[in-house]
C-alpha cells in the first residue's frame, strides 16, 4: 500500500516534548533498573497538573498571544465604530469620546499598552522560531528575552501614561 500520512499531532513535536525526550536520555545510564530510572534514583513521579495545559512556557506564552491579539481585535473593532460615529452624529461622537476619559478606561489603556508590547514582542519571537533554522533550539531563549523586554519598555509606558492620567484625573 502506499504511505499512509500521520496525524498532524503525531507528525510535529513541540520543542518541549523534544527537549523532555532529549532530556530524559541524557539522564538515563547504560545500565538503566527494571524501573527505568538510573540506579541508585528513586523513580521519578508525574508532577499533579491542576490546569489543562502542561505548565510548559511556549504554551503559555501561545495563549497570552491569542488572548492578547483578541484584545487588540476588541479595541480596533469599538475604535472603528466610535470613529465611524463622528459621520453620523458629531454631537453623539463627542458624548461617547467624554465617557472614554475615566480613570477606569484610562486603566483599559494601560492594559492595552501591554497587550500590544507582548504581541508585538512575542510576535517578532514567533517568527524567528519558525524562520531562522536555530530558532527552535533558542526558544526558551527568546521568550525570556520577550519577558525582560516587555516588563523594561511596559514599566517605562505606564510611567509615562501614570503621568498623564494623574495630570487629567487628580
Amino acid at each position: 500500500m502506499g504511505l499512509e500520512s500521520e496525524s498532524s499531532t503525531d507528525a510535529r513535536w513541540r520543542c518541549s516534548d523534544y527537549e523532555r525526550l532529549r532530556e530524559e536520555q541524557s539522564t538515563t545510564m547504560s545500565s538503566p533498573t527494571s524501573t527505568g530510572t538510573p540506579a541508585g534514583e528513586a523513580p521519578r513521579t508525574k508532577p499533579s497538573r491542576k490546569t489543562l495545559y502542561r505548565g510548559d512556557p511556549g504554551m503559555w506564552s501561545w495563549v497570552l498571544h491569542r488572548i492578547s491579539g483578541a484584545t487588540i481585535f476588541f479595541f480596533l473593532f469599538v475604535h472603528v465604530l466610535d470613529t465611524a460615529l463622528v459621520r453620523v452624529s458629531p454631537q453623539a461622537y463627542n458624548e461617547v469620546v467624554a465617557t472614554y476619559k475615566t480613570p477606569i478606561v484610562g486603566l483599559m489603556e494601560a492594559g492595552l499598552v501591554a497587550a500590544v508590547l507582548y504581541h508585538a514582542l512575542n510576535g517578532i519571537r514567533v517568527i524567528l522560531i519558525d524562520s531562522w533554522s536555530e530558532g527552535p533550539r533558542h526558544q526558551r531563549l527568546m521568550l525570556w528575552i520577550v519577558g525582560v523586554v516587555f516588563v523594561a519598555v511596559l514599566a517605562a509606558a505606564l510611567i509615562v501614561l501614570g503621568a498623564h492620567m494623574a495630570e487629567h484625573f487628580l
